[in-house]
């Protein structure tokens, strides 16, 4: 079932707002564009921001939900619909590399991750799962946890995780016109350099870094960049896309990992 393939990239995405999931934006079409530019996958592999549980889990759905998973927003986006086919037997490969997760059929795609694929793959035709945040683990935990899913790579299986390098609500100007926080821009940078030198101790220790509880002062949108990271491999290369930090303190940054 596994054959091997060419190793598909990982893909770290800073999601942004919902709206994402619906609008044509600079953005999004980034997102068009990097499904083009990729080899499709046989599955989708998910972690995102919006799934935290007690301990580690799977959807097992037949068929995915769309999770609206935020309030506020215009009807339409709540009438949105992606519903790709889950896959049961990606799920019990994943429970063969980490065998303390466990099958979870009461989730579905959130925001995280339907926003992000509705545009990149609209036709709903890749099986996708989605792997949840546990809220027992350190970041050094999510960081290993990425590394033990390294094989997928190699079995046609994108893997993608979605969440923003910066998330303060507290610090945010709701406008598209709102310009960045110096120091904002000062730790997306940061985190940056830090991706291109492979520093990831300091990047898993970002609490101890200038900004870093600030630029996330609850750790879930940070963690999925934990993930690719651990799945980062020597001869990969960096490329940052829809590098940008929007609505003052929300950093859109994203990067592809690509051998």
């Amino acid at each position: 079932m596994f054959q091997a393939v060419l190793t598909l990239p990982v893909i770290f995405f800073g999601h942004g707002s919902p709206m994402n999931g619906i609008e044509i934006n600079a953005f999004t079409l980034k997102w068009k564009e990097l499904a083009r530019t990729i080899p499709k996958p046989n599955s989708i592999l998910a972690i995102s921001a919006h799934w935290e549980t007690d301990g580690v889990k799977l959807t097992g759905n037949k068929k995915q939900k769309t999770i609206h998973d935020f309030g506020g927003f215009p009807k339409k986006l709540y009438q949105q619909q992606y519903n790709p086919p889950g896959n049961l037997k990606l799920c019990e490969r994943i429970q063969q590399l980490i065998p303390e997760a466990k099958i979870d059929n009461s989730w579905g795609l959130d925001h995280g991750s339907w926003t992000i694929l509705q545009q990149m793959y609209p036709d709903q035709d890749i099986p996708v799962i989605q792997l949840s945040l546990s809220t027992r683990f350190s970041e050094q935990d999510h960081y290993n946890l990425g590394k033990k899913l390294a094989p997928l790579r190699k079995e046609g299986v994108l893997i993608i995780g979605s969440g923003n390098i910066i998330h303060s609500f507290k610090e945010m100007e709701w406008t598209d016109t709102a310009k960045p926080r110096p120091w904002a821009t000062q730790f997306n940078e940061q985190v940056k350099d830090m991706i291109n030198k492979k520093e990831h101790d300091k990047l898993i220790n970002y609490k101890k870094l200038e900004y870093g509880v600030r630029a996330s002062p609850t750790p879930e949108h940070y963690l999925p960049l934990l993930y690719i990271l651990g799945l980062q491999e020597s001869a990969d290369k960096v490329t940052f896309f829809n590098d940008e930090v929007v609505m003052a303190s929300f950093s859109m940054t994203s990067f592809i990992l690509n051998s």
